[in-house]
C-alpha cells in the first residue's frame, strides 16, 4: 500500500463514496453566538451513523482484495460504526474492538449494524494493540481509524465539499484525534485553494498532535482524558503527522469547559446534538475571535452518550454557566 495521499486520491474517493455517504449541509451558525462574524458548520453529525467516519471506512473497504476473511478494527465508537455499516453494505464480516469504557450508545449502534463487538482495553491504544493481534490470528483485513491513505482520502472529501459549497470561505477549523480528518481536509483544501487557512483543534488534555509538532516527531502522551472521547488518541500516526505538519496552518487547543459550553450552545442555538469531539471546532471559533471569517467549523459527529450529556448539563448547573446567553 502506498504511504502517500494525493489530491487525485481524494477526488477518486469522492466518486467512490458518492452513493453511500451523504454530502452534508453547511448550516449557518446563530448570530446570537457569533454576532456579525459569518460562521457555518459542516454538519457531519447528520452523516450516516452520525459521524464523518463512514467516508474513509467505505472508501478503504471498497479496495479490499481478499473479502472472505472479513475486516477488523479498533475504535472508541465512531470508526466502529463506520466500519460496521460499510461492511454491512458490502457484504463483509466485521469485528470491532472497543475500549471497555466506550460510550454505550456507540456500542449498541455498532452491534445494530451487524458487527461483532469485543470490549477490551482501557483506552483506544490498548484496544488497537488487541485488534492488531487478533488480525494476525484471523487473517482479516485491518481497517485503521486514521493511519491509512484511503481512510485519509475518504475524510478529505469533506474539504472538497466545503470548497464546492462555499468558495468564499477564509478559515476552516477541523478537529484532530489521530489526524485522519485533519490531514485529509487540509490536503484537499490547500491543494485546491492555498489561500484558505486550515486550523486544527484539540482538547488541552489530549493534544497529541500539537505535542508532536513541538517535538518534531509523533509523540505518545502519558495521559489522554477528555469529554471529547472521539479524539482521545494518545499518539498520531506517522502519515497523519506528516500531512498535518505540511498542510495545517496552526493547531489550537480548547479547555474541557469550552467543549462543554460548545455542546450546550449548539444544542440550544442550533437545535442539534453534538458529541465532545464534534464540538471542538465550534468551541475554537467561540473562544478565538481573531480567527478570520467567513469560517466553517467541521462538526465531526453527534454520537454523544446520554451519560456524557448529563455530565455536561450538571456542569452547567453547578457552575451557573449559560454559554448560550
Amino acid at each position: 500500500m502506498t504511504q502517500s495521499v494525493t489530491l487525485g486520491m481524494i477526488h477518486d474517493a469522492q466518486e467512490t463514496i458518492k452513493n453511500f455517504a451523504r454530502h452534508t449541509d453547511l448550516l449557518p451558525a446563530s448570530s446570537s453566538v457569533f454576532g456579525k462574524r459569518k460562521v457555518f458548520v459542516k454538519a457531519e453529525n447528520l452523516q450516516r451513523t452520525g459521524s464523518f467516519k463512514v467516508r474513509g471506512a467505505y472508501n478503504r473497504m471498497c479496495r479490499i482484495s481478499d473479502q472472505n476473511a472479513g475486516v477488523i478494527c479498533a475504535s472508541a465508537g465512531n470508526h466502529a460504526q463506520g466500519v460496521a455499516l460499510a461492511a454491512q453494505s458490502l457484504g463483509l464480516r466485521a469485528c470491532v474492538v472497543m475500549p471497555s469504557g466506550a460510550p454505550l450508545a456507540k456500542i449498541a449502534a455498532t452491534k445494530a449494524y451487524g458487527a461483532e463487538v469485543i470490549l477490551s482495553g482501557d483506552s483506544f491504544n490498548a484496544a488497537l494493540d488487541i485488534a492488531l493481534n487478533m488480525q494476525k490470528e484471523r487473517g482479516s483485513t485491518f481497517i485503521h481509524a486514521f493511519e491509512d491513505p484511503y481512510i485519509i482520502a475518504g475524510q478529505g472529501t469533506i474539504g472538497l465539499e466545503i470548497l464546492e459549497d462555499y468558495p468564499d470561505v477564509k478559515t476552516i477549523v477541523v478537529p484532530i484525534g489521530g489526524g485522519g480528518l485533519a490531514a485529509g481536509v487540509a490536503l484537499a483544501v490547500k491543494e485546491t485553494n492555498p489561500g484558505v487557512r486550515v486550523i486544527g483543534v484539540e482538547p488541552n488534555d489530549a493534544a497529541s498532535m500539537r505535542a508532536s509538532f513541538e517535538r518534531g516527531a509523533p509523540v505518545k502522551l502519558e495521559r489522554c482524558r477528555t469529554i471529547a472521547d472521539g479524539v482521545a488518541v494518545a499518539e498520531p500516526g506517522a502519515i497523519t503527522y506528516a500531512l498535518c505538519r505540511r498542510y495545517l496552518d496552526d493547531i489550537i487547543t480548547v479547555s474541557e469547559d469550552a467543549i462543554s459550553a460548545a455542546i450546550l450552545t449548539v444544542l440550544e442555538r442550533m437545535k442539534m446534538v453534538v458529541e465532545g469531539a464534534g464540538a471542538l471546532a465550534f468551541a475554537a471559533l467561540m473562544a478565538r475571535k481573531d480567527l478570520e471569517t467567513p469560517a466553517v467549523a467541521v462538526v465531526s459527529g453527534g454520537n454523544i452518550d446520554i451519560d456524557a450529556l448529563k455530565r455536561v448539563i450538571d456542569w452547567a448547573v453547578r457552575e451557573n454557566v449559560y454559554p448560550f446567553s
